[in-house]
């Protein structure tokens, strides 16, 4: 038994010694034979766990999580204190109609300005069409769903038979679609669309409940012992506003990955550059919005898996509170620390998305009790008095510690432009116990995934899963209760950890509104030709892009990623926002002012399609 390690209360914690210790991940990274060979010996009865303890050891579990003392209570899910109501904001209705909460959002949202693209004047700087601009299109003539819906099918096919293949959607109808949009074009024609979402083409990750499609989870058989009866309640919110849903978004077999690798039925490819991964596990939502196929998906995000892949993409991807939107028809609705989560090209795109899937189960709201959901009113004087009051901070060694400094630089200048526009204030913090708050959410996060899946493993699926996934599965069956135990002392959601960073954070919030760091600590790394028939595993790499994440996922706290430009291999860069419990609407308003300051930074994707209008 090794040594135990006390910690003091958090409150008495003194930040002035703090120091950032750089995460150093030791662990092989293993592609084809060899990392086929590594899976048969983890999973050895005797050499396997000796293998894995070794590793937890080289790594410190043992001495950070088990012969750890924590004098904080448990807390087994959020415990959000009191927060303060936000400013210049419209308030939505949960029990309302999904499109009547999207009309108000609509509503927050500055004067739609006529794109300059349909008179033929498309300048310079790359735009996506938004959802108004697709809007604006219906009702003019200019085009309908289902002629929008004509161009993306072989599209969507093209992906799927390509050698090897890269499927952006893993399960695709394309009669349905045409129904769909048949649907939807006839509703125009009559002059009774449903919402400003009416026609919009959405995608939905694979582990969320779409009919008619099954949902696999990126696994091949899945669906075999769970049917889908019902959309979850996210999907049916997005169908009663007219939206299009194509089809199940590709992703990391059971989100147990960071790059979306899935040899499954194929790795989709980053549309900045084919030959890199798209980061997972939301690895198709990210690709098919940032190739201009779907002007919004839906991810699942329970250790950065809508930010990760947006970040990589060059979109903008959203954490919200945890509890704020109902989990129902997802694979990971008994989770602590998952979300289903917008993806959109826009910061506006993901407000629109946003107001029609939100709502908190019942038995979320009367456990979290929630503060009521907010839209910022972003054409007014009030968002821009918001923003000049407002307090940024940031951890700077935490925050410089990325591959390239490409990618803090950047950050860095767009929030120097994002103070002299607006007047906002940086505040330097420090966050204690950083390595602390990833453990326990690798045992957090890897106790849950475990239990979901264990009883199939035990029927005998395991051996028809990835080897990666595999590969973690071993990991997590190392957990023991006292790891998973201490890790909750660690983490608010679970028990004693969770409630020490939760203090941390909710202290740091007294002085700052938001805290920003890169979203990942890497650009899209390549995908190794060995890597697409068998996976890999490569530690160093997941780390590196979910250095910055975990905090919001182990503290159910909102926060989103939106895109700043490009590193000198012109591979997208994404900036993240933490924001306060329940604090959506700041969040949204700080993100939409960064996305207006980096207009003239975008560029046009490798694989991008116009869908809405050819020139």
């Amino acid at each position: 038994m090794g040594k135990k390690r006390v910690m003091v209360p958090a409150q008495e914690v003194d930040l002035s010694i703090v120091k950032y210790e750089p995460e150093a991940i030791q662990a092989p990274h293993l592609t084809g034979f060899l990392f086929k060979f590594f899976v048969s010996i983890i999973e050895a009865p005797v050499i396997g766990s000796l293998l894995i303890s070794y590793l937890k050891k080289k790594n410190k579990f043992i001495e950070m999580l088990r012969n750890t003392e924590i004098p904080e209570a448990p807390m087994f899910k959020p415990e959000f204190p009191p927060q303060e109501p936000e400013h210049g904001v419209v308030t939505l209705h949960e029990d309302g109609k999904p499109e009547d909460r999207v009309e108000s959002a609509l509503k927050c949202l500055p004067d739609y300005d006529l794109p300059g693209s349909w008179n033929g004047n498309q300048d310079p700087p790359f735009k996506y069409w938004k959802i108004r601009d697709y809007a604006y299109a219906y009702r003019s003539g200019l085009a309908t769903p289902s002629i929008v819906a004509e161009r993306i099918i072989p599209i969507i096919e093209d992906f799927s038979s390509k050698k090897p293949p890269q499927p952006l959607l893993i399960s695709f109808d394309a009669e349905e679609v045409r129904k769909q949009a048949a649907a939807s074009t006839k509703r125009f024609e009559e002059g009774k669309p449903l919402s400003i979402l009416d026609g919009i083409f959405m995608a939905i990750k694979d582990d969320i409940d779409c009919l008619p499609h099954p949902s696999k989870s990126g696994s091949t058989w899945m669906h075999q012992v769970r049917s889908v009866k019902k959309d979850a309640v996210c999907v049916s919110r997005l169908r009663s506003c007219g939206v299009i849903l194509l089809g199940k978004a590709n992703m990391h077999e059971f989100g147990m990955g960071t790059t979306g690798n899935n040899p499954n039925f194929g790795t989709a490819r980053n549309p900045h550059a084919p030959e890199r991964y798209t980061g997972g596990s939301s690895s198709g939502p990210a690709a098919i919005v940032a190739s201009g196929l779907s002007s919004a998906a839906l991810g699942t995000d329970g250790g950065g898996s809508v930010r990760i892949p947006s970040s990589l993409c060059g979109v903008v991807g959203f954490k919200t509170t945890y509890g704020r939107t109902d989990m129902e028809g997802s694979l990971c609705d008994a989770g602590t620390v998952e979300i289903i989560g917008p993806i959109a090209s826009t910061v506006e795109d993901v407000m629109l998305v946003y107001a029609a899937i939100l709502g908190s189960s019942l038995a979320n709201r009367n456990s979290l009790q929630p503060s009521a959901p907010c839209l910022p009113i972003l054409s007014a004087r009030d968002s821009l008095n918001a923003l000049e009051s407002l307090r940024i901070g940031k951890y700077t060694t935490w925050f410089n510690d990325v591959n390239s400094t490409d990618i803090s630089d950047q950050c860095e200048d767009i929030l120097g432009l994002l103070c002299k526009a607006h007047g906002c204030r940086m505040v330097e913090i420090v966050i204690p116990e950083l390595q602390e708050m990833r453990n326990a959410h690798l045992v957090s996060i890897g106790s849950e995934m475990l239990c979901s899946v264990n009883p199939d493993c035990e029927d005998g699926k395991a051996a028809r899963m990835t080897y990666d996934t595999r590969t973690s599965l071993a990991l997590f069956r190392s957990f023991t209760a006292s790891d998973y135990v201490a890790a909750q002392c660690l983490s608010f959601l679970h028990i004693h950890f969770r409630r020490r960073i939760m203090y941390h954070h909710m202290a740091i919030f007294k002085n700052v509104d938001v805290i920003v760091t890169p979203t990942t600590g890497m650009t899209a790394p390549v995908i190794p030709p060995s890597a697409l028939q068998h996976g890999e595993t490569d530690m160093q790499v997941t780390g590196d892009l979910m250095r910055f994440v975990i905090a919001a996922n182990l503290l159910g706290l909102p926060a989103i990623s939106v895109p700043v430009g490009f590193d000198k291999q012109g591979l997208p860069i994404g900036l993240q926002l933490i924001g306060r419990p329940w604090g959506e609407a700041s969040l949204l308003r700080v993100a939409s002012a960064i996305e207006e300051l980096c207009v003239k930074s975008k560029k046009r994707p490798v694989s991008f399609y116009d869908v809405l209008k050819t020139n």
